[in-house]
């Protein structure tokens, strides 16, 4: 079985996949096999240097992941032309990594922030949204990445909304306490999921 783990940026969805992963539980990170997708020697990162020009590369021949974000949430046309490069081929990732797992897991996780908007919840038997107050997921974020609040807020606006995610959730675990209520949550979901 595939479980579906998203949530907003900020809303600590990693920490929440350790914690799962602390139970034995295997996980794949969409935005890991994002990441492999556009590596060197990659079709997609070809495609990407051909549209937007040799500025998205840095001197080694790896992608400018922060010139590339800066230059897609300007423009939606463009954050739209890249997504239809790169999901096909992260979704085609993400099934080989959840197979391969999937013989070493009582059942697996899909941790992927974009889960509904990709349409990759069409992999999942269930839904687990991470969500924490709207504060919280800019001030997390502001610490973590060192980006400034209008990129975080263009960010934010390209993720469903945070009622439209919740209303969607199968499962929702709230991130804004401390570590022992997040195992308490994820412990009684464990549970639920091993049981079927």
């Amino acid at each position: 079985m595939i479980i579906g783990l998203t949530g907003g940026i900020g809303s600590g969805k990693s920490t929440v996949a350790r914690a799962f992963e602390s139970l034995g539980i295997g996980w794949v990170d969409a935005d890991d096999v994002a990441r492999e997708v556009v590596k060197p020697g990659e079709p997609a990162l070809s495609a990407i240097i051909n549209y937007f020009g040799p500025r998205v590369a840095k001197t080694d021949g790896t992608l400018d992941r922060a010139m590339l974000r800066s230059l897609i949430f300007e423009d939606p046309s463009k954050r739209q032309w890249l997504e239809a490069v790169t999901h096909p081929r992260i979704r085609e990732r993400l099934i080989e990594h959840l197979t391969h797992l999937s013989g070493h897991s009582p059942y697996v996780l899909l941790v992927s922030p974009l889960l509904f908007e990709s349409g990759q919840d069409a992999l999942v038997a269930r839904s687990i949204v991470v969500d924490v107050p709207p504060d919280m997921q800019l001030s997390r974020t502001l610490a973590r990445d060192g980006v400034s609040a209008k990129q975080v807020h263009a960010i934010l606006a390209a993720q469903l909304p945070r009622e439209e995610r919740l209303a969607k959730a199968d499962d929702v675990i709230d991130n804004s306490g401390n570590h022992a209520h997040l195992m308490e949550q994820v412990e009684r979901l464990d549970r639920a999921y091993r049981n079927g």
